[in-house]
Order: structure tokens, then C-alpha cells, then sequence
């Protein structure tokens, strides 16, 4: 007879591995969410039923409540992906380098493709020593119009990629476009794959890691990003304080200024009468304004 207390992991667990291949920790140092991208990308366009699928209607909602939910305090993105809708992958990408929470990346088995954005979209990113990744040109698949305008598509969107993945990591893009056309490394195709430890010392990657490595990395950001409000808080009170603190060069002010020498000051109903008798009997008198109507 099986014991439910013994069991790994709870009925609602299970389910939700089932449906999102999520598991929620218990009894960590800290609360993270882990976030699954494997297989390919799917994005308009249904795949196979054969194809493992990461769909990205299921993603980017995951995205928007784990950034709005206050118990979780950093996700760890887990890729394994060969790719797949280059649209869909750059939306995903954005949206985790828009995030406030700290954010930690690992590649293990293969980011290619469209999953190199994906890589670098985290603050920080690892890769295992046996994964690779392949970085190659926009490709399209189905009906294409050989006109000029088809080119510039692809050169556009090659850019846009281009321009995220060289603002996120450390590689050049005169380097990444080179490696991008490179026409010595893959069969039938242009483009380079990159071992774990050829990614980091191209800066595509930050650094060679396992899992250990990430999630270290990951409780680092969040401790930091925890410190960070206090310091602020204190910094603010002590500014505070010495503003409200009175210098001692300052003299005190005094309560009513001295009145001038010479020809004695009027009186407010004096100057009030003076100031009425000038207005014509169309214009609003000067009692009007004080309140005495």
C-alpha cells in the first residue's frame, strides 16, 4: 500500500506537469519559477501533431503572471530548442528582457536558431559544456515571390534579430553576421555551431555552467535585487535628516521684519479706502478680492 505523504510530488504537481511541464518548488531559498522552451517554436502557424512544440500563446501569458505575481522572485529559463517562428521566438525574447524580476538563462542540448535570442534575452546566461548552438540566416518556408521586396524582408528581419542578440550579449555584430554567413560549417546551409565553451569566448554566452551554476546566480540576483530598495530607503532618510537639520552658520529668521525709518506705514482699511475711492463705480473694488463683500 503506497503512502500519498511519501510521494514525490502532490496530486496538483502532477497535474500542473501535465499541462505546463511545470514544477513549483517547495522548501527552496527562494521562491523561483522555471520556465520550459524546448523542441520548436510554434508561432501562427500549427505544427505537426509529431513535433514537440513550445507554443507561444502558452508562453506569453506564463511571462505577464510571473511578472505580476509577488510571491515568485526570479525565473530560470531551461532551452532546449532547435528553433522554430522567428516572430514568435523574438516576442518571447523581448518580453523576458522587459522584465524587473531577475532572470537566469541555461542552454542545455541545443539553442539554435531562433532559440539564440531567446538565450541571451535573460540578465544572465549559461550553457553546459555539451550543448551547442547554431547561428545561421532567416530562412522561410512555402511560397516566396522572387521580386526585391522579398530580399529586403529577409534583410530587415535579419537585422532586427541581429541588433537584439549583439544589445543583449557581448558579441560584436560585424562578428555575429560573420559567423551568421559562414559557409564552411554546415551541410546544405551558411552559418556556424558553436560548442558551450566556444559560445562563452565569443560572448555570445556569459558563462559555462550547469544547473547548480544558474540557480547559485539566480538567488544572487535576487538577494541583490532585495537589498537594493533598503539601501535607496536609507540613503533618502539620511538625506532627510540633514536637510531638516538647521545649519549653524544660519542665522534664525525673524519673526516680522523691521519697519523702515521715516514716514509712518499705512494701515490695510487705510490702504483699502484709498484704493476703492480711485475705481469707478463699474469696477470690482479692491474688498471684493479680500473676502469682504
Amino acid at each position: 500500500m503506497s503512502d500519498e505523504n511519501n510521494a514525490p510530488f502532490s496530486e496538483e504537481q502532477n497535474q500542473q506537469i501535465v499541462d505546463t511541464g511545470i514544477v513549483a518548488a517547495n522548501n527552496a531559498l527562494h521562491n523561483i519559477h522555471c520556465l520550459s522552451i524546448i523542441g520548436q517554436v510554434e508561432g501562427h502557424y500549427i505544427l505537426p501533431p509529431q513535433n514537440k512544440t513550445t507554443k507561444y500563446e502558452h508562453i506569453i501569458p506564463a511571462l505577464i503572471a510571473i511578472e505580476e505575481d509577488s510571491t515568485i522572485e526570479g525565473l530560470l529559463i531551461v532551452l532546449n530548442t532547435v528553433g522554430g517562428d522567428v516572430e514568435a521566438g523574438l516576442a518571447i525574447a523581448e518580453l523576458i528582457a522587459g522584465m524587473s524580476k531577475p532572470t537566469v538563462s541555461i542552454v542545455v542540448g541545443g539553442g539554435h536558431s531562433i532559440g539564440v535570442p531567446l538565450a541571451v534575452s535573460a540578465k544572465q546566461s549559461y550553457i553546459v559544456p555539451s550543448a551547442t548552438m547554431t547561428i545561421h540566416p532567416v530562412r522561410m518556408n512555402g511560397m516566396m515571390l522572387g521580386v526585391p521586396q522579398t530580399m529586403h524582408y529577409f534583410e530587415k528581419m535579419q537585422e532586427r534579430i541581429t541588433r537584439f542578440v549583439t544589445s543583449n550579449s557581448k558579441m560584436r555584430p560585424e562578428r555575429f553576421k560573420e559567423l551568421m554567413m559562414e559557409r564552411d560549417e554546415l551541410v546544405l546551409d551558411v552559418g556556424t555551431v558553436l560548442e558551450g565553451k566556444a559560445a562563452v569566448k565569443e560572448g555570445l554566452i556569459d558563462h559555462l555552467g550547469s544547473l547548480s551554476d544558474a540557480v547559485k546566480c539566480l538567488y544572487k540576483l535576487i538577494e541583490k535585487e532585495k537589498k537594493s530598495p533598503k539601501e535607496k530607503s536609507s540613503v533618502r532618510k539620511t538625506a532627510a535628516k540633514r536637510t531638516a537639520q538647521p545649519t549653524k552658520n544660519t542665522a534664525p529668521a525673524k519673526a516680522e521684519a523691521a519697519p523702515r525709518r521715516g514716514r509712518k506705514p499705512k494701515s490695510a482699511a487705510a490702504v483699502v479706502s484709498e484704493v476703492n475711492s480711485r475705481l469707478s463705480r463699474g469696477d470690482m473694488r479692491l474688498g471684493d478680492w479680500s473676502g469682504e463683500r
